[in-house]
């Protein structure tokens, strides 16, 4: 009998381990857990309030005293780290976005808070310059472009507020030549070495954002304009390896791709290629065409969200963002008693 004819029907029918729930869950490849779940929270100023975002269901903003709260929560549920993304008055952006480096801002206060309540959370801060910008960009524009260099310099500082907050891992989303390396000198000098830095390495200029710009509030700022300048053009993938491999070079401990499921095959040769932590972000467009394809009755809405997260690990994430975060969590700790 030859060595084929073991490897091909009927010696081998796959169905067999499929035919129980038990046995499916014995040879699972992948698991989903709470702990694989970021989530990625829109804070406000105020007291006592949450403020729904129309293109975002299930998301609000929060204000910092009920952020608190919910962080409590989404501890206690198993999720290891909280992203926050500010929604700031229109009256305290200017074109520098100067808010970002003011060492009593939202973001620094919503960390300080956190951290005393739930010190064993994880903080992530945005370092970009769009919630703080009259214009909306990523960056300092001068003669009608964004200035790469001269950005850097304010990035830099506005890491050093968020770290000095108390802040565990900076995240510059802006993809900026260079700044990467310019943030890790700036923590070192300052004495923030054990500050993390999650590098957007390979953010693209996508369609998907739409709901995440409502939700902070830059969507009326950048008007028309887009970010097609700085922001990775979506046709392009061996691209992305070459800003992850220079951002791992200047020294980030974990890399982002975003958005995620339109982008499996980048966060599959990422993870292949380097071995650094690689995240995926399920961008606000991904989570609201889920929910507004399950409010119309067409689909299974936690069932997709489910699967979806579940192809980012395959595909070879280390964590995900997703706003369903304590959502999902919830689902998954329902499942497992």
């Amino acid at each position: 009998m030859n060595h084929h004819s073991h490897t091909s029907y009927p010696a081998t029918r796959l169905r067999r381990t499929r035919m129980s729930a038990w046995c499916r869950e014995l040879v699972a490849e992948h698991r989903l857990h709470p702990s694989d779940l970021i989530w990625p929270v829109f804070i406000q100023e105020g007291k006592n309030t949450e403020t729904p975002v129309a293109s975002m269901p299930g998301v609000s903003r929060l204000t910092l005293d009920i952020l608190v709260q919910k962080a409590r929560e989404a501890r206690a549920l198993g999720i290891q780290a909280i992203a926050l993304f500010p929604a700031i008055d229109d009256k305290l952006k200017s074109p520098m976005g100067d808010e970002a480096l003011f060492e009593n801002n939202l973001v620094c206060r919503a960390i300080s808070d956190i951290k005393n309540a739930v010190p064993d959370l994880g903080i992530i801060a945005d370092v970009a310059l769009d919630p703080y910008t009259s214009h909306g960009q990523d960056g300092v524009v001068e003669n009608g472009q964004v200035a790469g260099d001269k950005t850097v310099e304010i990035l830099c500082k506005q890491a050093l507020v968020q770290a000095k907050a108390g802040c565990d891992i900076v995240a510059p989303s802006d993809m900026m030549d260079g700044r990467i390396g310019a943030i890790r000198a700036a923590l070192e000098r300052e004495g923030h070495h054990d500050t993390m830095i999650l590098a957007y390495s390979a953010k693209y200029a996508s369609n998907l954002y739409g709901p995440f710009r409502d939700a902070a509030g830059s969507a009326k700022n950048l008007g028309k304009a887009d970010k097609r300048t700085y922001q990775m053009d979506f046709r392009n993938g061996d691209e992305a390896l070459r800003e992850i491999a220079l951002d791992i070079s200047e020294g980030a401990d974990m890399v982002m791709v975003k958005p995620g499921i339109a982008y499996l095959d980048i966060i599959h040769r990422a993870a292949a290629a380097f071995p650094v932590p690689v995240f995926a972000y399920q961008v606000s467009g991904e989570y609201a065409m889920i929910k507004a394809a399950a409010a119309n009755g067409w689909l299974d809405g936690d069932a997709v969200m489910l699967e979806h997260l579940l192809a980012f690990k395959r595909a070879g994430a280390r964590a995900i963002f997703t706003y369903g975060a304590v959502d999902v969590a919830k689902i998954i700790v329902e499942r497992e008693t």
